[in-house]
């Protein structure tokens, strides 16, 4: 293994990290204005833009493993957010959809996240801002790990 390798072994994962909490640093204190915590938000806009979603699919997609997920639904169904509700079909899986509470405190919410937005596309450029996107999301879809020897 080259010492270029070794370096890169250490340096990915704390550079994403330390990228999203950059990013993260502009949304954090918005979230918390309007109550909510990240994954809350993550989920609204998943089913702002897509609709109603199953909540495995939301695990995925948001990012959440599922176990945490099971209570951060709760909490929205509690707070009026969300409705859960079992599928007609197969009563094994649990439908989320966007209350009309929820779907009027993301209106409320993406305006100011836009500003966000582009404040960091200011700052960072809108070309590179594309690049990186477009690496992120060919770096997302490398293969799963094989069993190191």
């Amino acid at each position: 293994m080259s010492q270029q390798t070794s370096l890169h072994q250490h340096r990915l994962p704390q550079h994403l990290l330390s990228a999203r909490e950059a990013v993260m640093s502009y949304f954090r204190p918005m979230l918390n204005s309007f109550n909510l915590t990240e994954q809350q938000w993550r989920i609204m806009r998943l089913l702002d833009d897509r609709g109603d979603m199953e909540a495995g699919v939301i695990a995925g997609l948001a990012c959440i493993l599922p176990p945490s997920l099971t209570g951060i639904l709760v909490r929205m169904e509690k707070t009026g957010l969300i409705h859960r509700s079992k599928d007609t079909v197969d009563t094994r899986r649990l439908i989320i959809s966007l209350s009309a509470k929820g779907s009027e405190l993301t209106r409320q919410i993406l305006p100011v996240s836009a500003r966000y937005y582009e404040q960091i596309e200011q700052h960072f450029g809108a070309d590179k801002l594309e690049q990186l996107l477009t690496l992120l999301t060919e770096l997302e879809q490398i293969p799963d790990p094989q069993p190191a020897d």
